[in-house]
């Protein structure tokens, strides 16, 4: 799943994605070769416990990070929070969340891009386009498989944000001042 619905108002919407099921398995994984080189190994229990930490310190910094994404029509701003436990560790507690605050005005356009996940092949994620032309992704791991969930929830992010609508606005108000111009040569 690429983000889940946490909350859901006329005014609010919060989306939440934890780590994949795969980044829990690396961790489970390369933690029990920590364990096994431990358990089989005929050093001191120094080294032994330097196997274990090592493996779990190598898991933990291929965890995916844990992120939100708040919507609020109310104060106009979107926030997006990330949270990564490798980050915590390395600061010792002081670090480890990043925060990026954007107000809701500046974002033009939701699109789903595909990007390439090394060993793993096509995964996709939402970019976010802002009126600055700068481009910022919802999240900052892309979803391998299928598109389809990525689809639905920039179209969720469409239509609360009703860039929908605003499309169609421009569209309108673009199809009245050609006719205008046309008019006016009609004129001469």
């Amino acid at each position: 799943m690429y983000m889940q619905v946490e909350n859901r108002t006329g005014t609010l919407l919060h989306l939440k994605r934890s780590p994949s099921i795969r980044s829990w398995s690396l961790l489970v994984g390369i933690g029990s070769v920590g364990l096994a080189a431990a358990y089989f190994s005929t050093d001191t229990w120094a080294w032994k416990l330097f196997y274990v930490a090592g493996c779990v310190f190598v898991a933990i910094q291929n965890m995916e990070d844990w992120e939100e994404a708040i919507f609020d029509k109310k104060s106009g701003k979107l926030i997006l929070k990330t949270f990564n436990v490798y980050k915590k560790l390395l600061t010792l507690w002081r670090g480890g969340q990043e925060q990026v605050v954007v107000s809701l005005s500046e974002i033009r356009a939701v699109n789903v891009e595909e990007e390439k996940v090394r060993y793993f092949g096509k995964g996709y994620l939402i970019i976010l386009r802002f009126a600055t032309g700068i481009s910022h992704p919802l999240t900052q791991s892309a979803v391998l498989g299928g598109r389809s969930d990525v689809e639905a929830v920039a179209k969720l992010l469409t239509t609360f944000l009703e860039l929908d609508l605003a499309e169609l606005r421009t569209l309108a108000a673009e199809e009245s001042s050609d006719s205008e111009g046309s008019l006016d040569k009609d004129e001469e």
